[in-house]
């Protein structure tokens, strides 16, 4: 059976080294938390050092994009592992020291500024792929079910991440699940470094005018990236409210089980996306999921059962899957030309710094308002996303260039690849038959 084509580009060894180089970084925010509350004794310094990860992701992370724009992504991916993977040691041994309680916030936000970028830099490869090996006419099904793809794998990590940290900090301890995220790091971060698609960052650029962070920062990829902080919001919200409620039930430790609940519905909906009608456009779906995801956002709140934690869990994961595959549908369309992967990081720190802030503010409010207050939390945050999508509604949907100019263009440029290609291999053939006379004439 013949390989589709994305695959034949990257090889079938790609996704599960791109999977693996992301579970790391998913382990970091909860298990920074988990390790300062067990060496500090103080959840609030746990919470603090854990949004610290997530602002250092999110101040530095658009740089590290650029810098894989700018020099090429196996350089940077490889230099962020080392850099990564230090950082985090650093951090154990800061907490585990009597060094200060602002050394170990200083150490937090080291490790999230140094976290290797593996999701925007994958989704960035994916795409480079999808408009090598389709026409322009076919890449915008194919771009949404890799999209479709991406975001249901970040979904998996993000769930299973905190699971393995709990696992590892059970059995043996907060700092071996905390270290054995440096390992990974270096190991996983590296493998993907290394792999052949490396190769698509940097070079796209060369053609192109170098384009700096603020001017990949256009209005929208602004509203894109306030889409993604909106999911981060309700990502971070919704899993402290869900904590806080049911430690008041003496049921705390189910917390991350039936989190999981939110992971299923958005898979499985993310998954769905490439089947939807292209008559259903990028910013129909952006209004229509994020509606979803506010009425079960304010459902939730509502809830006295953990049947009906689970249904409504369920349902907001419904109205996130799609809106996080389109949201960096609509940003990969609006990235300038050669800054793929600066626009992707953009919208992903997004997601990292909505869920490190929201998960400080919402265990503050649950601390000191009850968990009834702290789940209303979750349909405000859903609100940033529905209120965006508005926005977006009312900009053009590429940046002024029509569907009907980007596929003649991607026509010409498709055609002009041929004959560079062509004229190569002729200019390749002279060159060999050229060093084989000038070969033989030395050996005479």
């Amino acid at each position: 059976m013949k390989k589709p084509q994305v695959v034949s580009a990257t090889g079938w060894a790609y996704f599960p080294i791109a999977f693996a180089a992301r579970f790391p970084y998913a382990m970091l925010v909860v298990g920074v938390l988990t390790l300062v509350v067990s060496q500090r004794e103080s959840v609030a310094l746990g919470g603090l050092n854990s949004a610290a990860v997530g602002i250092g992701t999110a101040l530095c992370g658009p740089l590290l994009g650029y810098a894989a724009d700018r020099f090429g992504q196996r350089l940077t991916l490889l230099a962020a592992s080392v850099l990564n993977s230090a950082a985090i040691i650093i951090l154990v041994c800061v907490v585990t020291s009597t060094l200060p309680d602002w050394a170990v916030l200083v150490s937090a936000f080291a490790v999230g500024a140094t976290a290797p970028q593996v999701a925007p830099m994958s989704r960035t490869r994916l795409v480079h792929a999808v408009t090598r090996e389709y026409s322009p006419s076919q890449s915008f099904r194919v771009l949404n079910t890799v999209m479709a793809y991406e975001s249901a794998v970040d979904e998996v990590v993000f769930v299973f991440g905190p699971v393995a940290v709990g696992v590892l900090a059970v059995a043996f301890s907060p700092v071996v699940a905390v270290v054995s995220a440096a390992l990974l790091t270096l190991v996983f971060v590296a493998a993907f470094a290394l792999h052949h698609t490396a190769r698509t960052g940097g070079e796209q650029n060369e053609s192109h005018e170098r384009v700096s962070v603020r001017g990949v920062f256009t209005p929208g990829i602004a509203v894109a990236a306030l889409g993604t902080l909106g999911i981060g919001l309700v990502f971070g919200s919704t899993l402290t409210s869900l904590t806080a409620f049911l430690d008041t039930t003496g049921s705390a430790d189910l917390a991350g089980v039936i989190y999981g609940c939110l992971g299923v519905g958005s898979t499985i909906l993310a998954l769905s996306v490439s089947v939807f009608p292209d008559s259903f456009a990028l910013a129909q779906r952006w209004l229509c999921f994020g509606g979803v995801m506010v009425v079960a956002a304010f459902a939730f709140s509502a809830t006295g059962t953990v049947t009906l934690l689970c249904v409504t869990l369920v349902l907001i994961g419904v109205g996130i899957g799609p809106t996080l595959v389109t949201v960096y549908s609509i940003g990969s369309k609006r990235a300038p030309a050669g800054a793929t992967a600066t626009a992707l990081t953009i919208l992903g720190s997004g997601v990292v710094l909505g869920q490190s802030l929201a998960s400080a503010f919402t265990g503050s409010v649950a601390e000191n308002f009850g968990a009834e207050t702290a789940m209303l939390i979750p349909g405000f945050s859903a609100l940033v996303v529905l209120i965006a999508a508005i926005w977006n509604s009312r900009m053009p949907e590429s940046s002024g260039v029509s569907e009907t100019e980007r596929e003649a263009v991607g026509e010409v440029v498709g055609e002009a690849d041929e004959v560079v290609g062509e004229a190569g291999e002729v200019v390749g053939e002279a060159v060999g038959e050229a060093g084989e006379s000038a070969r033989a004439g030395v050996l005479s």
